[in-house]
């Protein structure tokens, strides 16, 4: 499948903002400001202005959304709920070149909240992948004490855990360990 640059760093954001939820982190990862902030510098989010509180119960409410499309049962209730999403951010496809990248297309309108930032170009990733018939690769980590939500762009859709070198690592440690101890007994 190949995927842009910009809707590769949308999906990456989108991930990374459906796992800051309490229940994936035991606590919530956006609780303030600073850490909002942090969200958009690690995501590179572009052209975001002054945050505050309103911005972080906008950005939740935007994050539970994205939670239910990756947890949608088909393409038609992902499509319904991601239609609402962009339409609701006041979408406003342009061409844009800033920071060292080729011409890209942003969704969001300038001077958008960064709530709705996300709902229009992260909405817009994941619109593209239901268009491409790859929704299925929004994924949750099989670990059994994992719950994080990642996009598998493997060639063959064969990742299973958010992370092979934590997730995956362990479960083949603990299964490796479990062979071993039953072939001595």
């Amino acid at each position: 499948m190949l995927i842009n640059h910009d809707t590769r760093c949308a999906l990456d954001s989108v991930v990374d903002l459906v796992n800051t939820a309490p229940q994936i982190e035991g606590r919530e990862s956006l609780a303030d400001v600073a850490d909002l902030r942090g969200f958009v510098e690690r995501n590179q989010v572009s052209e975001v202005g002054r945050l505050d509180a309103h911005d972080i119960a906008a950005v939740h409410a935007v994050r539970d959304r994205f939670t239910a499309v990756f947890g949608a049962r088909d393409d038609a209730t992902a499509a319904r709920m991601l239609n609402a999403m962009v339409a609701e951010a006041g979408t406003t496809p342009r061409l844009t070149d800033h920071d060292g990248y080729d011409w890209h297309v942003h969704y969001f309108a300038p001077g958008a909240s960064l709530a709705d930032h996300l709902a229009a170009d992260c909405g817009m990733a994941l619109a593209f992948l239901i268009v491409a018939g790859e929704r299925d690769r929004l994924r949750r980590c099989d670990a059994p004490d994992c719950r994080r939500a990642f996009v598998d762009l493997s060639r063959n859709r064969s990742r299973r855990y958010c992370d092979s070198r934590t997730c995956g690592n362990r479960l083949h440690v603990a299964a490796y360990r479990a062979r071993r101890r039953e072939a001595s007994a």
